[in-house]
């Protein structure tokens, strides 16, 4: 009987690492393609002039594709994240009631809702008040695809936290919204990778941009103008019959990996540790 479970034990390692390195083939297949194609289009121009025009065959980047990006991004992250978690927070540890389960349900919803959709939304919301594509309504489209993205992983993560710190903190007498933030800080390390999803989600998000900001070839000139994003010109310039933009496009898509990357690399640094104890 303990052969059979040892070997059992053994099969299911070994389709658990076959799967891994099944699911591993593919991604690696493309960092080392974008690389190798995107890396030969990185140099100081890139990162600091304006798109070329079609018949140049040198100079120009995709410095203001990087700024409307970041732009985009931290903007929207500066709403979803907050409204995201808070939202997680009340599910988890307030929303046992028909309320609570309400938003839940919504956020379930949301967050299965195909992005295009977020994007019309924005449109007929933003855009058209606006009379013209602008980066308000790309913030406002950004902003709702993290909200619910932050608000399960959140909700998920808190529901990790074992009852015991909470039954503690309310035996000594600690106020319900100290026993709140002190679950929240054992749950910041999945509460951060919830967040990191949503970043990463919306970092490379094509359809709701096309929608609401369009694009521009200009720095950025304010929040009711367009702006310029690099899914864009990927989007865009990959499909263009001019070998200098495809090899640009490429260069986009190889800063959108090492962005991500980046940020996933930071924040598991800074998140690591022990649990907080009361």
């Amino acid at each position: 009987m303990k052969s059979g479970r040892f070997i059992m034990d053994r099969v299911l390692v070994s389709l658990t690492f076959v799967c891994v390195i099944i699911a591993i083939i593919p991604l690696a297949s493309i960092l080392y393609f974008v690389s190798i194609r995107g890396i030969s289009a990185m140099n100081l121009d890139f990162f600091t002039k304006l798109p070329p025009t079609p018949l140049q065959t040198s100079g120009g980047g995709m410095g203001d594709a990087i700024q409307g990006t970041l732009l985009l991004v931290s903007l929207a992250a500066c709403i979803g994240i907050p409204f995201g978690i808070f939202t997680g927070v009340y599910v988890s540890e307030y929303g046992h009631n028909f309320f609570g389960r309400t938003v839940r349900f919504l956020g379930d919803v949301l967050v299965g809702n195909p992005s295009i959709v977020v994007g019309v939304l924005a449109l007929v919301l933003v855009v058209f008040p606006l009379h013209g594509y602008n980066l308000a309504a790309g913030v406002f489209a950004l902003a709702v695809i993290m909200i619910p993205v932050i608000s399960i992983a959140t909700a998920e993560a808190l529901k990790l936290v074992p009852n015991s710190i909470r039954e503690a903190s309310v035996a000594l007498g600690v106020r319900r919204w100290r026993t709140v933030l002190l679950v929240v800080a054992n749950a910041k390390s999945a509460v951060a990778t919830g967040v990191l999803l949503a970043i990463a989600r919306v970092m490379g998000e094509t359809a709701p941009l096309l929608l609401t900001v369009g694009t521009s070839y200009l720095w950025f000139s304010g929040l009711r103008e367009p702006i310029a994003s690099l899914p864009w010109y990927i989007f865009s310039w990959s499909t263009q019959p001019y070998a200098y933009w495809q090899e640009l496009a490429w260069g986009a898509a190889f800063i959108l990996i090492v962005m991500i990357m980046g940020i996933n690399i930071a924040v598991r640094i800074v998140t690591r540790g022990k649990r907080i104890s009361a």
